[in-house]
């Protein structure tokens, strides 16, 4: 069986995840979405919170793709995460070359830690490159529409914990 890990902080998961999400499942039986708990990064989601916006996309993506998809939070190494899951796949999403060059790092570093788990780059379509969990969360802060970033329940999450109305 080939099992990948999809890992990141996934606050919220937006439609570029779920693009990249959709091909890692052509390319792989088993698919688990690694959700990192990062307190550098001071999520606005808490872990349980975004692993259930992303546990309400599951079905329908197992349906479409049938890939079997598994989320799983992870605190440690990545490189440990995947030894975790059973992994011998890292998928890592590009958007711009600026993602090139810390995820470069990375793999030279997981590389180092077990040459046995590979790392494969997927990019999303051209439609949904730009987007980023960060400007997502910025856009829906200053009222902007966030309809064409994120699927629908999470954009009712996303407005519910700004103290923003739904239109």
């Amino acid at each position: 069986m080939r099992i990948a890990l999809y890992p990141g902080t996934f606050d919220p998961i937006t439609l570029g995840h779920i693009d990249i999400i959709r091909r890692a499942c052509a390319l792989v039986d088993r698919l688990v979405i690694g959700v990192a708990i990062n307190r550098d990064k001071g999520p606005l989601f808490d872990l349980e919170e975004r692993v259930a916006m992303i546990e309400t996309e599951i079905p329908a993506l197992e349906a479409e793709t049938g890939c079997e998809i598994r989320v799983h939070p992870f605190e440690n190494l990545l490189i440990d995460c995947a030894h975790d899951v059973g992994a011998q796949i890292i998928v890592r999403g590009l958007r711009a070359v600026a993602d090139f060059e810390y995820e470069y790092q990375m793999v030279g570093m997981n590389r180092a830690l077990d040459s046995s788990v590979e790392t494969v780059f997927l990019m999303a379509e051209a439609r949904h490159q730009a987007i980023a969990s960060k400007l997502v969360k910025e856009i829906a802060r200053l009222d902007g529409d966030v309809r064409r970033f994120v699927p629908p329940a999470v954009r009712s999450k996303l407005l519910a914990k700004l103290g923003k109305d739904e239109d």
